[in-house]
């Protein structure tokens, strides 16, 4: 069990050795990270370029062999794709803390994410499908489990270096998200796509031999399963699972035999559960009798929270879905005589954030020394209307490419660049506030929780597409900016009602 090791037990696992000062595990865990994000991050900017090519709604000149989908449909199975990789974080946590343990269970994430994208790189749409789930179910798996063994390598939530150490491996998130358009993207887009699949899953590889070779630098911490099923619980489980797999087999068998099945079949349901599981998981925390007083008064704050976040990455995640269609058809390829990939795009987030974050890191404490900072709330407030502003600044390129007029590249740029902003505003507090206010009964379960905001943000986007919705007009951008301005102003209305239901939180 996790609580028979002690301090000196967890430190001695780890080799003398440092990185930058730190346990020489962190160099492990950072580069299985960085490549991991690196197959991840350059499959994603492929994805809707992908299903569009070859039809209707693909970029003029732009290469064939893709699936000849509308753009409706691929923002669609983009925003459904997106959406399960952070649901599959809650049953990831699970799996870790109750069946393998965090090490064994990255791991064979990390030998489903390299199955999934060779897949990818195998023509045909059923393979195509097929690779898409399993990369979802381990990039769900590596996510919920791989920062969980960072903490292992730290004497405790109280060592100097534990901060430190998980912005270092922040960055190889982005190190990761950053290269990958460039390289993974480029070949995809404009030479192969399946080579450019292929490269994502040689990105994996890497990445999971770092994890195999470094293994011995890690915590023993991580290989311990923290709260292991019992047999009966086992058993339970394992005739659940079966028991739904069954009823999903008979009925899809059915809805195929009788030759009606579509690709709105699996999307509408998987986008509805995106929707429903987040609220069902929220009603079952707060309905809990064994919380206190104060623990459900926390819980009624934090929905508040919930639903702004859900409302940011809406807009937010159509980075990768409405502004990439928007940059390969209506924006010029060129700047100051250079030539570049739309893919490129997807690397101006990354970029921001590590030449963002260390000043908005700086520019708090500078205010907390003045005794200025902002809350929580005026942090999300200013999250939600800097990301609706960045909508309203899109439905200027977007007027201006009606009558076929490529736009210039530096709108994009902005609107990645603001967008960046908000992130920075919202999501490291979101992360923070949601540590503080969970409930000591599922304060392990809590960042899973948070993951499903992004969930339901993505599964709403889905459902406008599937419904038919043109996330592309200009008329659907701005109420979509709209509504992230009032969800702005809303949490702020009502700061002094949401502080009174945080209690000690601030």
């Amino acid at each position: 069990m996790a609580s028979s090791l002690t301090k000196d037990s967890a430190s001695s696992a780890v080799s003398e050795k440092t990185f930058l000062g730190h346990p020489r595990g962190l160099a492990t865990l950072f580069m299985t990270e960085m490549w991991e994000r690196f197959s991840y991050y350059g499959m994603r900017a492929l994805l809707v370029y992908y299903l569009v090519s070859g039809g209707a709604d693909a970029a003029t000149g732009s290469q064939g062999g893709g699936l000849a989908m509308t753009t409706a449909m691929a923002t669609a199975i983009y925003s459904v794709y997106v959406s399960m990789v952070y649901l599959m974080a809650m049953p990831g946590g699970w799996f870790g803390d109750r069946v393998w343990g965090a090490r064994k269970t990255v791991t064979i994430a990390g030998f489903v994410i390299m199955a999934g994208h060779g897949l990818l790189a195998v023509p045909g749409q059923a393979m195509f499908f097929v690779g898409l789930v399993l990369v979802a179910v381990g990039s769900g798996l590596l996510k919920a489990n791989i920062s969980t063994m960072v903490g292992h390598l730290y004497d405790g939530p109280d060592d100097p270096r534990r901060d430190g150490g998980f912005t270092i491996f922040y960055m190889g998130i982005n190190l990761g998200a950053f290269a990958a358009p460039l390289v993974i993207g480029t070949v995809g887009k404009e030479y192969n796509w399946h080579l450019g699949f292929a490269l994502a899953a040689v990105g994996m590889a890497l990445g999971l031999a770092q994890l195999l070779f470094g293994t011995r630098h890690l915590s023993a911490k991580s290989s311990v399963v923290p709260n292991p099923l019992s047999a009966d619980e086992r058993k339970a489980v394992l005739t659940k699972v079966v028991a739904v797999v069954a009823v999903l087999a008979v009925f899809y068998g059915a809805v195929v035999a009788m030759g009606v099945y579509t690709l709105n079949w699996a999307l509408v349901p998987l986008t509805l559960a995106g929707l429903i599981i987040p609220i069902a998981v929220l009603v079952r925390i707060k309905r809990d009798k064994d919380l206190s007083p104060g623990e459900h008064s926390k819980m009624s704050a934090y929905i508040w929270f919930f639903v702004a976040a859900a409302v940011f990455w809406m807009i937010y995640d159509q980075g990768g879905s409405t502004l990439s269609l928007f940059a390969d058809g209506k924006t010029a390829g060129t700047l100051f005589g250079f030539d570049f990939s739309a893919t490129w795009y997807q690397s101006l987030n990354p970029l921001f954030v590590m030449a963002l974050a260390p000043v908005f890191a700086w520019l708090w404490l500078w205010l907390a020394r003045k005794n200025q900072e902002p809350s929580t709330i005026v942090k999300f407030t200013m999250g939600l209307v800097v990301v609706g502003a960045s909508f309203f600044v899109f439905i200027v390129p977007m007027g201006m490419a009606g009558d076929g007029t490529k736009v210039s590249p530096m709108w994009l740029v902005s609107i990645y660049m603001i967008q960046t902003i908000a992130e920075l505003c919202l999501s490291p507090v979101g992360l923070s506030v949601t540590t503080k206010m969970a409930p000591q009964k599922y304060a392990s379960q809590m960042m899973g929780v948070w993951f499903l905001a992004v969930t339901a943000g993505d599964c709403a986007t889905g459902l406008l597409a599937l419904a038919g919705v043109d996330l592309n007009g200009t008329s659907i951008i701005a109420m979509q900016a709209l509504l992230a301005v009032a969800a702005g102003v809303a949490i702020y209305m009502y700061r002094k009602k949401v502080e009174s239901l945080m209690g000690d939180v601030h």
